[in-house]
């Protein structure tokens, strides 16, 4: 078995399609950490550079994904298909909740200008948002923020590997509206701006959370 481990974890990575948890790896397969990371690496290099698969870690997780380098390609082909999946809107939406979370839905109307509750439904069916908690304010609205499978289809590792807005304008080809003093994106990263609270959307009464302090 020790002599077919990369080909092991390679057939569980790519029937599972989704991240695999490290530490459960290692547990399935009676491997310490050390030893997993041996295969991992040894994987690495033969899904990386060039390659069109490329292996990524994040969260102590495992999960094939193609070559950001094809991207153009890639959605040549596969844009029609998924273009109404993610529009300019949930694109907006989901930036702002990135570098501000955990934020409510009216913050994040208030930076945008618009209405949000169709963006952060369909965001949460996608399961690039959840649900983190409740903001301990009147109300007690829900807070937003990213998940893991956020991490994986903008390829970080964690949200300290967040680019600088620029680069993840780029990243996900989003168009920022230039009217107005302040753009969008300052609005985002000011930390001073304040904002009223929210009442919870229709589509999330129902959703279990854990209050946040």
């Amino acid at each position: 078995m020790k002599e077919s481990l990369d080909k092991i974890l390679e057939a569980i990575l790519f029937v599972s399609g989704d991240p695999v948890d490290i530490g459960f790896l290692c547990e399935k397969l009676q491997l310490t950490r050390k030893e997993l990371d041996k295969v991992v690496a040894v994987l690495k290099e033969k899904y990386g550079g060039e390659s069109g698969v490329h292996l990524l870690s994040f969260r102590d997780k495992l999960q094939f994904a193609s070559n950001p380098k094809y991207v153009e390609e890639v959605s040549e082909v596969l844009n029609p298909i998924r273009e109404k999946e993610l529009t300019k809107s949930m694109l907006e939406t989901v930036s702002i909740i990135a570098y501000k979370q955990p934020i409510t839905r009216l913050e994040v109307e208030d930076i945008r200008g618009v209405d949000c509750t169709y963006a952060l439904q369909t965001l949460s069916k996608m399961k690039l948002i959840a649900v983190l908690g409740r903001k301990d304010a009147v109300g007690k609205p829900l807070l937003f923020g990213t998940t893991d499978e956020f991490l994986k289809r903008f390829s970080l590792n964690s949200l300290h590997d967040l680019p600088d807005y620029e680069e993840l304008t780029d990243r996900i080809k989003l168009i920022l509206p230039s009217a107005g003093s302040q753009s969008l994106f300052d609005k985002i990263t000011d930390e001073s701006f304040i904002l009223p609270e929210e009442e919870v959307p229709d589509f999330l009464v129902n959703e279990k959370t854990e209050r946040i302090e």
